[in-house]
Order: structure tokens, then sequence, then C-alpha cells
């Protein structure tokens, strides 16, 4: 690859003044700067990130702030951070992705060392720890998420009340009056993380505007956890005749066990699950499903972060709309069976 001193020599000047031409720091007469900025043409010279962020002071760089957590489904992590690099691209930016959970440590450490541009988060908690400190920060920040006080941050995601609401009402308007809930493990529901409490919000506000009976509990990854969530829930409510799943890594270990006690889907059982299309798509049987959108709602963080760095307003909740697709696993019963 060419050097800064390959450029300097065919353009007949100093490296430095290579060096000035890049940065801005000192002026160059307007036919140096030509012929320098002609050598770096023909040579297809690209300057490292240091040189442009000291001449346009910016780097092209944004974070993504992705703890991998133990209780997250990282399969599904990947998908949202493919979306965002993807899109990065589009507006010729890179992106660093952090997977550590350190808190605010990791934020301070990236935008106090000018390394980016802006600041993509997500696994996002009620309260999150991390908002005050986004808000002194002077890079703008897209959160992923919706935290109770997100003041001042522009935030989007898949509106996860709204897709509660919408996999019961399609599960009612196929005669199910006794369903169950299979949420994510309790860990999550312990740090508040803001999916899965505006999801279960949603559910049990739908539940009662529905006049249904539900019930609603945790699950453990793998199969001992799925035994005793759907154990718990049989137990805590009689004569279930559809489950939604709120977890993805419940799915296949649900659908082996209710094969092996017998139990048939749809026509014992029917199951709508959120989860992304390929994953509903590659269960032994297709299930019906609301999609995590994480394409677009990768994509709508990373168009959101260049309008806010390009000082277009921009709406600070975007929401998307929640897309329930049909597939095998739900059938209507009967009424003797409500």
């Amino acid at each position: 690859m060419p050097t800064i001193n390959d450029v300097a020599k065919a353009a007949g000047v100093s490296p430095s003044t290579v060096s000035y031409v890049l940065s801005g720091r000192r002026p160059i007469s307007a036919e140096t700067r030509a012929r320098v900025q002609a050598a770096i043409a023909e040579l297809g010279f690209h300057p490292h990130a240091g040189a442009r962020a000291l001449a346009s002071s910016k780097t092209n760089v944004l974070a993504l702030v992705a703890p991998l957590r133990v209780d997250v489904n990282v399969p599904v992590i990947m998908q949202f951070a493919t979306a965002v690099v993807t899109a990065a691209r589009s507006y010729n930016h890179d992106v660093l992705l952090l997977t550590k959970d350190e808190g605010t440590a990791g934020l301070e450490r990236v935008a106090h060392s000018t390394m980016v541009d802006a600041l993509i988060l997500m696994d996002l908690e009620r309260d999150d720890l991390r908002i005050p400190a986004l808000r002194k920060l002077k890079q703008p920040s897209v959160l992923i998420g919706l935290p109770s006080d997100h003041t001042g941050i522009a935030c989007v995601d898949l509106d996860f009340a709204a897709a509660a609401r919408e996999a019961l009402t399609h599960l009612a308007g196929h005669g199910h009056r006794r369903i169950g809930l299979v949420g994510p493990s309790p860990a999550v529901y312990r740090r508040q993380t803001t999916y899965a409490d505006r999801f279960l919000a949603g559910f049990l506000e739908a539940s009662a505007e529905l006049e249904l009976r539900t019930v609603t509990h945790p699950c453990e990854p793998g199969a001992a956890g799925v035994r005793t969530c759907l154990a718990d829930l049989d137990a805590e409510l009689d004569g279930i005749t559809a489950l939604v799943v709120h977890n993805e890594e419940a799915l296949r270990p649900l659908l082996d066990l209710l094969h092996a006690t017998g139990r048939r889907v749809p026509d014992d059982v029917s199951i709508v699950a959120v989860c992304p299309r390929d994953v509903a798509t590659a269960m032994p049987i297709h299930l019906t499903s609301i999609d995590i959108p994480a394409h677009d709602v990768g994509t709508l963080a990373v168009e959101t972060a260049m309008r806010l760095l390009d000082g277009r307003r921009v709406e600070y909740t975007r929401l998307l709309a929640p897309s329930l697709v049909e597939r095998d696993s739900c059938r209507e019963i009967s009424t003797s069976h409500r």
C-alpha cells in the first residue's frame, strides 16, 4: 500500500507538507494542495483514521455498545450488529463493537479519546445507569431500547407492547381464551431490560382488555428450564390451549418437550413466537411469529445517528409496528375447548 512518503515523492513535497494537507493544521497554497491531492488520487493512498479526524474533526466511526451478558441471545444480537455495520458502511462509516459489560467506563473511554463520532447502545434497562453519562458526552447517542427517562436521547425499537397485543389478539381471534406466556430468563426480568418489561406490560394489559385467562412465567435457558416453565404454567392455569413464546432459545426445547409429552402443535396447543423470521422458519414446524426486525431497527439507528451528526431534526422515539406472519403453529379451536 502507498505511504505518505510515496505521496510526498510523487507530489514533489516533503512528507510533513502532505500531513498538513491532510490535517489542515497549516495553510498550504492551492497549487501545492492540488498536487498533493492529485498524487493521493493517483496512488490510491488512504490516510488513517487519525489523520482524517484531524482534518474533519470526525473519525467516520460509530460505536455499537452491545454487552454480551450471559442471558442474552448472541445470534440475535449479531443480527442487529450486522444491520448496524451494513448501514454504517453506506455512510462511509466503520463500527467499533464494544461487547464488554463495563457500565459507563467503556462509554467514557471511547468518547473522551475521540475514537467515534456517535454511539449506538443495545440491551437497555428501565433505569439504565448509562443514560446520565451519555448526556454528558459531546457525541450524540442512539438507543435501541426505551428506558423510562431518555429525555434528549433518541430511541428506536420494535413496539414490544404492541407486539404482545398482536399475539394475544391473533390467538383470541382463533378462539383461544387460556393462554400462557413463556418469557425471557429471570435474569432479564431482574435487570428490568426494557424490551422484556414492555412486552410483559403489553401482554397483561391486552389480556385484561380481551378478557382472557392468562399466566406468565420466565424461562431459564435449556431443556430443564423449559420443562419447569411449562409445568408452572400448566399448574397455574388448567387447560392452556395456546402459548406465546418471547424467548428464542426456548423454542426448540419447548417443541421437543411438547412432542415428547404427546401435545401436538397446533392440534393440542397453538404457538405464537416472538423471534427473527429465520428462527421461526427453522423449527420442525414453521411457527406463526412476530418478527424481531433487527435489520430495520439497526438501519434506523444508524440513520438517526447520521441525522444527529448532520444537525438535522429527528424523532426522539421511533417504535416500529409489529408484523405477525401466519404459518403452521396456530389453529382455531371450537367453543367446547375454550
